[in-house]
């Protein structure tokens, strides 16, 4: 069965900061699943579940096995974004659980920086986030950044949080149509590839001043 088309991205209600409050509130068992965290904000788009998604990773605090299942999350959605279809989570993934203590410490810790990004956000530049080829461009920029964050760097420092805030800005931009807050999203990839470039080639480097050290 085909999945159903996405006609457009509907303007939301209310600020993120204020349904990532009524999720938390609704949050009551000891473990939740990804499922269940759709079923808690998918009223509210798939793009705002992308924001909600890279929360955890926009502060130094840890939940293991995060990255590995809100990452693929996020890229199915922005797939599904990409090809103006709902996204299919497989079944494993959707029912994966987490501690829900956890969870809510970090999402409540990422409340004050929703709120503070929110204060910048109105109406500006629609034409980068409409409907048709920008949507998909949009689309494939959270993908890649998804991509990112999966990326097993997480022992160097701002590796997750760079392209998580990428996600997040882009994502607040694309559901209230704020073309600048995305193109700072834009900006942000872009500062990924060259902050892990640049530590790439300064071990690099080091590498090889090593080797010049033990063969003079």
């Amino acid at each position: 069965m085909n999945r159903p088309i996405i006609q457009d991205f509907q303007d939301t209600r209310d600020p993120l900061h204020v349904t990532l409050e009524k999720t938390l509130e609704s949050i009551d068992t000891p473990t939740i699943s990804l499922h269940r965290l759709f079923d808690l904000m998918g009223e509210q788009g798939l793009l705002f579940l992308c924001a909600l998604l890279t929360i955890p990773f926009l502060l130094p605090i840890s939940i293991p096995g995060l990255s590995s299942v809100f990452g693929p999350a996020i890229i199915l959605i922005a797939a599904g974004i990409t090809a103006n279809r709902m996204p299919w989570l497989p079944r494993r993934l959707a029912r994966k659980e987490f501690d829900a203590e956890k969870l809510k410490g970090s999402l409540k810790r990422g409340l004050g920086v929703v709120a503070r990004i929110e204060r910048y956000i109105r109406p500006r530049l629609k034409g980068l986030t409409a409907t048709g080829v920008p949507a998909r461009v949009n689309g494939v920029a959270l993908i890649f950044s998804a991509l990112l964050l999966m990326a097993p760097f997480g022992f160097i420092p701002f590796s997750n949080t760079l392209p998580a805030y990428a996600i997040l800005l882009m994502s607040i931009g694309m559901s209230q149509r704020d073309g600048l807050v995305v193109i700072v999203g834009y900006l942000l990839i872009l500062a990924t590839l060259v902050y892990l470039g640049a530590l790439a080639w300064l071990a690099t480097q080091a590498g090889q001043g090593l080797f010049g050290f033990f063969t003079a």
